[in-house]
């Protein structure tokens, strides 16, 4: 096989298929970043409470599905209600917010 000016183009053309792959691989190192976990800590009375997630109804706006954690122990996703000032645990059971506790903490965080 002859290489009488053909040969050039090739290796061009390695070099770039080289270079963007590169160039690839590089921009999907960026886009699979894990997500940055930044809760929101507050200490009450002693105890730290932090929420880990959290999201506002959208049809009940005074409401808020969230989970905390109370001195590094999780609970479990609960609604908490600011109008009435009530928690719906996981059972369906309510429980009135007490001072202090992970749903005034909620509540007055997110106050207008």
């Amino acid at each position: 096989m002859d290489c009488l000016g053909g040969c050039e183009a090739e290796v061009l053309n390695l070099i770039m298929i080289k270079y963007l792959v590169i160039l690839l691989l590089l921009i999907c190192s960026f886009s699979l970043a894990s997500p940055v976990s930044a809760n929101t800590c507050r200490n009450y009375d002693g105890q730290e409470i932090c929420i880990l997630s959290i999201k506002r109804s959208a049809k009940k706006y005074w409401e808020y599905r969230a989970a905390v954690s109370v001195d590094g122990v999780k609970t479990t996703v609960e609604i908490y209600n600011c109008r009435a000032k009530f928690k719906v645990n996981k059972d369906g059971s309510l429980a009135q917010f007490t001072q202090n506790s992970p749903g005034e903490m909620i509540c007055s965080f997110f106050k207008k």
